[in-house]
C-alpha cells in the first residue's frame, strides 16, 4: 500500500463537512494526498449550530488509530479535537512510536464556534509534553490566550516556541485582522499579511482547513516559509470562495 502519499486527520465528525475530519479529507485531496481517518467525536451540528458531542472512548480512538498504521505509510498527521490532554498525549505516543519523524500539526480546538468548550480543564503539565510531541500548533488569537491563561501572549509564544513551531492565525486578532504569524525553529518569525482581493467571508471550519494544509505542504518538502505562505494562499481562497459559511476548495491551484 505504498503507492499513494498519505495523510491522517485525527479529529471530530462534523455532520455538515464544514469542519472536523470530512473538511480535512477535502482539503488532503485538493492537495493530491489521499486521507485517512481516525474519529475522535461525534458532533450533532450544522454550519450554524452545535448541539452535542458524543465523545469516543480512548481506547477505540487508539484501536482505530493501530489498525491505520498496520496497514499504511503514513508520514503526516494532523490532529483536531481530543477530549482532553491526557489522551491526546497518548496518541501523540503512538504515532511517535510509529515514526519518531512523522510530521504532526495539532489544531488546538478548546471551544466551537457556537461556543461549546471540549476542555473542561487544562492540565499544563501534560500540554506541555502534548507540545514537545509536535511539529507544529495552529491557534488563533483567542486559542493562545486560553492554552496558558496565566501568560501573556508574548510570554506564551515564547513558552511554546521552546517546543515547537507556531502558526499563530489572525482571524480574531482585533489590531490587524487577518494577519497570521508564524514562530518557527525557536527565534524565526515570518508574518503573513491579507493578500486576497476579493471579499473575505467567515467560513465554518477554516481552522480546520488551514491546518490540513499546513501538513499538506508540509508533506511535500517544500520549507517552513514556503509551506506557510503557500497555506496562506490557499486559505484565503476558501474564505473567498462563496458567501456561505461553507466554502468550497479549489482543487486546481493547491
Amino acid at each position: 500500500m505504498n503507492d499513494k502519499n498519505y495523510i491522517l486527520t485525527i479529529a471530530g465528525l462534523d455532520p455538515s463537512s464544514g469542519a472536523g475530519i470530512t473538511s480535512d479529507l477535502k482539503t488532503f485531496e485538493a492537495h493530491n494526498f489521499y486521507g485517512l481517518s481516525v474519529c475522535t467525536a461525534v458532533t450533532v451540528q450544522n454550519d450554524v449550530s452545535f448541539k452535542k458531542c458524543i465523545w469516543i472512548e480512548r481506547d477505540d480512538i487508539l484501536s482505530q488509530l493501530e489498525t491505520l498504521l498496520e496497514r499504511f505509510t503514513i508520514t503526516a498527521v494532523k490532529i483536531g479535537v481530543v477530549k482532553s490532554w491526557d489522551v491526546l498525549l497518548e496518541v501523540l505516543t503512538v504515532l511517535r512510536a510509529y515514526n519518531s519523524s512523522i510530521l504532526i500539526v495539532l489544531d488546538p480546538i478548546l471551544k466551537a464556534s457556537a461556543g461549546f468548550t471540549f476542555h473542561d480543564s487544562q492540565n499544563l503539565h501534560v500540554l506541555e509534553k502534548v507540545l514537545e510531541k509536535c511539529d507544529f500548533i495552529t491557534p488563533n488569537y483567542e486559542e493562545i490566550q486560553e492554552l496558558f491563561p496565566d501568560k501573556s501572549i508574548e510570554d506564551t509564544i515564547n513558552f511554546i516556541t521552546q517546543r515547537t513551531n507556531i502558526y499563530l492565525k489572525g482571524g480574531h486578532r482585533m489590531d490587524k485582522k487577518g494577519w497570521d504569524e508564524v514562530y518557527y525553529d525557536i527565534e524565526e518569525k515570518l508574518v503573513l499579511p491579507p493578500i486576497s482581493t476579493g471579499v473575505v467571508f467567515e467560513k465554518h471550519g477554516s481552522g480546520c482547513v488551514l491546518s490540513s494544509a499546513l501538513a499538506s505542504y508540509l508533506s511535500q518538502g517544500v520549507s517552513i516559509e514556503e509551506a506557510c505562505k503557500n497555506t496562506k494562499r490557499y486559505i484565503e481562497q476558501f474564505l473567498t470562495s462563496n458567501e456561505t459559511l461553507l466554502g468550497t476548495h479549489n482543487y486546481e491551484n493547491s
